[in-house]
């Protein structure tokens, strides 16, 4: 039996920027960071000649097929069959956290199944081959909307600040953070759910198609890595960072009108009323989680504005998609 976990993300600045029709042209950059929330996948053998199915898989659902070809959760399906996997398997799918949320799960899921499949084989694979080859498998056999950086994410953990250069050319720069910095981090951010789950395919499939008109907004977004990275490293204040957050999530809604809607918005202004410095909506847009950067003082503050709302703890700076367990 292999069992294996792999991390979900959030990332600060320069999302958008990451998908090719962009970064082939102009570059991309990201700033962002694994968290301590993962997806964790078991796969073992068994002995089909002895059942009346040769596969059997569970998320949310259990399905138990005699044939590849009629599994319907077409990640597992194309997963396996990528790994040459066609029977007397059985993988189980269980997160700490739902999907279309905003976090990376769903390219974090391919990773990490991936990375299980290789393990269950035998191979070790080297993160950026799995995070190229999850790329590859989203977009063009599941022809999803997906860019580059969850996939980044899901495979190397961390927290960095990762270069898009080309589809083969990827830069992973860790954040030098010292241990007292990341724990200043930690202790400024909340992650409110905004009880609204979406696809992100959708909402990044209306963005790509304004992706020529929105050029210059993502060239200033992508300097935002930039700044973004020298506040962090610095000594000062997190202030600036808030600010900075603040200043990204107006020009993200400047690309596209699915990235945000009236409860988001009423949610976020709520939160700035409340002491919040700033924050951003995860991921696409449409839905998911908002992070706000508040100061300590004013944390419980904010907590009680958001009190109906779902809050989750998290921790920055986690590992990449790893086996936990082999037998």
């Amino acid at each position: 039996m292999i069992i294996t976990q792999t991390p979900f993300r959030i990332s600060f600045f320069g999302g958008g920027t990451d998908y090719p029709e962009h970064f082939e042209r102009h570059g991309g950059a990201v700033l962002g960071t694994a968290i301590d929330k993962s997806g964790f996948l078991t796969v073992m053998r068994f002995h089909s000649s002895l059942f009346d199915y040769s596969i059997r898989i569970s998320y949310r659902q259990v399905e138990c097929k005699p044939n590849i070809d009629q599994i319907e959760h077409a990640p597992f399906r194309e997963c396996l069959k990528w790994c040459k996997l066609t029977r007397d398997i059985e993988v189980n799918y269980s997160a700490e956290l739902p999907s279309f949320v905003g976090l990376g799960s769903s390219s974090s899921f391919v990773v990490g199944l991936l990375n299980s499949l290789y393990a269950f084989q035998g191979k070790s694979i080297p993160p950026s081959e799995l995070a190229y080859q999850a790329i590859e498998l989203e977009r063009e056999v599941l022809h999803d909307c997906v860019g580059y950086q969850d996939q980044i994410f899901a495979a190397h953990g961390g927290f960095n600040l990762i270069e898009f250069r080309g589809k083969q050319d990827t830069v992973v720069n860790r954040v030098p953070l010292s241990p007292d910095r990341l724990a200043e981090l930690e202790g400024h951010l909340l992650l409110v759910f905004t009880g609204i789950k979406r696809r992100a395919g959708k909402v990044a499939a209306s963005q790509i198609k304004n992706i020529t008109r929105n050029t210059e907004r993502l060239k200033r977004m992508r300097a935002m890595v930039d700044r973004g990275f020298s506040i962090l490293t610095g000594s000062g204040s997190l202030t600036d960072f808030g600010s900075l957050l603040h200043e990204s999530w107006i020009c993200k809604q400047e690309l596209d009108s699915t990235v945000s809607n009236g409860q988001i918005r009423e949610m976020y202004e709520r939160g700035l009323a409340a002491g919040a410095l700033g924050g951003k909506l995860l991921g696409a847009g449409g839905g998911g989680f908002l992070l706000f950067l508040v100061p300590p003082e004013r944390r419980e503050s904010l907590m009680a504005v958001f009190n109906d709302y779902e809050q989750i703890p998290i921790r920055l700076n986690a590992p990449g998609t790893h086996v936990i367990h082999a037998s």
